[in-house]
C-alpha cells in the first residue's frame, strides 16, 4: 500500500504526464500534487474537477443510476484529463493530466487504476 506522496511519482512516470494530484472531493483541496506549475495550475484544476465530479454524481442520482464512477475522461485538443474517484474512499479522487501527443490513453488508464488500487489513505 502506498501513501499519496508515494503514489505521485508512479503517476508522473506515466508517458505524457503533465501533472497529477489527489483531491478531496468535498472541499476541492489537494492532499498531494506533483507536476510542473508552469504547464498547469493544479490547485485550479483540483477545484474545477471537484465540480465535475459533483455534477456527474448529481446527474447519476437524478437518473437513479445505481452505480459508481470508475473514471471520467475529458479529451482536449492537446491533452487528456483523467479523474478517478478512489474505490476505497469516494470522497477522494486522483486527477491526471496527460500530453495527448506523448501518451497512450489505454495504458494511462491501466496505470492509473493500478496506482489507485495500491493507494492507502
Amino acid at each position: 500500500m502506498a501513501t499519496p506522496k508515494e503514489a505521485l511519482p508512479r503517476l508522473m512516470e506515466i508517458d505524457g504526464c503533465i501533472g497529477a494530484c489527489i483531491v478531496d472531493a468535498s472541499s476541492g483541496m489537494m492532499l498531494a500534487a506533483s507536476g510542473s506549475s508552469a504547464a498547469m495550475n493544479l490547485e485550479v484544476a483540483a477545484a474545477g474537477n471537484t465540480d465535475v465530479v459533483r455534477a456527474k454524481r448529481k446527474t447519476m442520482k437524478a437518473l437513479a443510476l445505481n452505480d459508481s464512477i470508475e473514471d471520467i475522461l475529458i479529451t482536449l485538443g492537446k491533452q487528456y484529463h483523467l479523474i478517478r474517484p478512489l474505490s476505497s474512499n469516494d470522497s477522494l479522487f486522483i486527477y491526471l493530466a496527460l500530453d495527448k501527443s506523448k501518451s497512450n490513453l489505454a495504458m494511462a488508464r491501466h496505470a492509473l487504476a493500478s496506482v489507485e488500487k495500491d493507494l492507502a489513505i
